[in-house]
């Protein structure tokens, strides 16, 4: 054997001793939950009810005259309706059910409002109001007390308000917040609190980053950056185990953090188009939801060639994409020594 050759495998083998046993990412295998009904496009929000049945709408910048869409599957991802979102553009953000009302909340990205949503009639009124000609409402977060928190993703804000909405006022604004990159215009996109509500994170699709935000009695403090050299966060939550769960647009996966920044875990990959068109896999992912050991992910899919943005290396599939979906995989972290 060439000596080369020798000393590189000696080497490897040293080096694999001194940091113990390596753990490659188990990225689990995506499969189809549901499938959009024809003339519905781009999911986005995602959010189930207590009856198992799954709440999607759709974020189709394609058509901007049309009002957004309500989309419900049952809990074995069979189309049960789809209802137009009175009020509403046709570019809607983060959705969920208040906690204590139970009432269906819809951030509408593109009306810089939220409306409280009739899920069976598609009737709507305006819940929360945000001021500013360039607000962007996007992601949305509750915290103990029932209050609301949204994302500005032009305007690098996190707006509050009350639990019965109304006028939003703003709770921190940094410059950390906002995007000052080429990729995408929007900065702060989801949000979620650690399991103490000690802190927020937020995620900055444009810059790549992750923002931490101390929250002591209520107040925000200095926000901070928690890590970088993410490919576009999106949607997130924090697990029972205060670990970070964040969909990366840009990398086609969900990324897994500790609570000290420390990857543990990816899950999802794009493995092309199936024969009639839709995404294998995970294809500019945008929010996810996790049931058990279930996640549901939202493909939004877009080409971002038609915003103007230099292409990526799947904007070509995004743009021949015929049948939106929603995939499932599973994502079960196990517990394995550092």
């Amino acid at each position: 054997m060439n000596r080369s050759i020798v000393m590189c495998v000696v080497f490897t083998a040293a080096m694999a001793s001194s940091f113990g046993t390596a753990y490659a990412w188990d990225r689990s295998h995506a499969t189809t939950f549901a499938v959009l009904p024809e003339g519905s496009a781009h999911p986005e929000g995602i959010t189930m009810d207590p009856k198992g049945n799954v709440y999607v709408v759709t974020w189709d910048y394609e058509h901007p005259k049309n009002p957004g869409h309500l989309i419900v599957f049952a809990p074995d991802g069979k189309f049960q309706r789809r209802v137009e979102i009175s009020k509403a553009s046709s570019r809607l953000g983060d959705v969920d059910f208040q906690p204590g009302t139970g009432d269906l909340l819809v951030v509408d990205y593109g009306g810089k409002q939220v409306l409280k949503v009739n899920a069976t009639t598609g009737a709507s009124s305006v819940f929360i109001t945000v001021p500013g000609d360039k607000v962007a409402p996007n992601g949305m977060a509750f915290d103990k007390q029932g209050n609301i928190y949204l994302t500005d993703s032009f305007q690098g804000t996190i707006w509050k308000t009350g639990t019965s909405g109304g006028a939003a006022t703003p709770w921190v604004k940094s410059e950390l917040l906002a995007s000052h990159g080429c990729w995408s215009p929007l900065g702060a996109n989801g949000l979620a609190f650690n399991r103490e509500q000690s802190a927020m994170f937020v995620g900055n699709t444009g810059e790549g980053t992750i923002i931490e935000i101390p929250v002591v009695n209520g107040e925000a403090g200095e926000p901070k950056v928690f890590v970088s050299n993410v490919g576009g966060p999106d949607g997130m939550f924090v697990d029972e185990d205060d670990r970070l769960w964040v969909v990366l647009n840009r990398a086609d996966e969900v990324l897994v953090l500790d609570n000290t920044g420390r990857a543990v875990a990816k899950f999802g990959d794009f493995d092309g188009l199936d024969e009639s068109g839709a995404p294998r896999g995970l294809l500019f992912p945008a929010e996810m939801m996790k049931i058990g050991d279930v996640l549901y992910v939202t493909n939004l899919t877009v080409d971002v060639r038609y915003l103007n943005r230099p292409q990526s290396p799947i904007s070509q599939y995004a743009g021949e994409v015929k049948h939106y979906n929603i995939v499932r995989m599973l994502a079960h972290i196990p517990r394995v020594p550092r």
